[in-house]
């Protein structure tokens, strides 16, 4: 017959605490996200541009979302982040940079060295990190393309919608079909 061994309930709580808190070696740091944000650069600049892809490059470079990252970088936006209560410029305030860069808030662990977040709002921050998309090979099936970490929105509207609201200090109003004839950017060479 085996004996049991009892621990004081007391010293099991406490073993728990300090696995749960770290204290002891059991806890490993998490991975970084599998898919990770690699910058313009790398995704338009290289295989989107031109009128045989619709001209997608120059479109969002023609668009204010190209500049968005650079409007934080004006007295205007560091007197708005100001009056919002923060002491930071709006260019390192996190909640500007969320909706003048991807969209969300930026976790470092996300990005790729070739990611730079002074390009404004770029083809990932609708589409999702292109790390692992980003190849030609994947890219001209678009289901593996989706399962490599590709966004397709279905209702862009609702999408758009999380930057341009009214928790915006600058929203006047937002018109989905108007803002979208000036940054639609479909490829003729893809069918649908």
């Amino acid at each position: 017959m085996k004996k049991k061994i009892y621990v004081p309930a007391f010293l099991a709580v406490l073993f728990a605490a300090m696995v749960f808190t770290g204290s002891i070696g059991f806890t490993e740091k998490p991975e970084s996200p599998y898919f990770k944000y690699v910058g313009i650069k790398s995704c338009a600049a290289t295989c989107h541009k031109g009128d045989t892809k619709g001209n997608q490059l120059e479109i969002w470079q023609d668009s204010k979302h190209s500049k968005a990252f650079i409007t934080l970088q004006t007295p205007e936006a560091d007197k708005i982040a100001k009056d919002k209560g923060f002491d930071t410029p709006a260019s390192e305030t996190p909640l500007c940079i969320k909706c003048h860069v991807l969209g969300k808030d930026i976790d470092p662990e996300e990005l790729e060295d070739t990611f730079d977040k002074t390009q404004g709002v770029q083809c990932e921050t609708c589409h999702g990190p292109g790390s692992e998309y980003k190849r030609i090979t994947i890219m001209k099936d678009k289901q593996q393309a989706i399962a490599n970490g590709l966004i397709v929105h279905e209702d862009g509207a609702v999408f758009c919608k999380t930057c341009h609201n009214s928790d915006s200090p600058t929203f006047k109003s937002f018109d989905y079909d108007e803002y979208w004839a000036k940054i639609k950017h479909s490829d003729p060479s893809v069918s649908k």
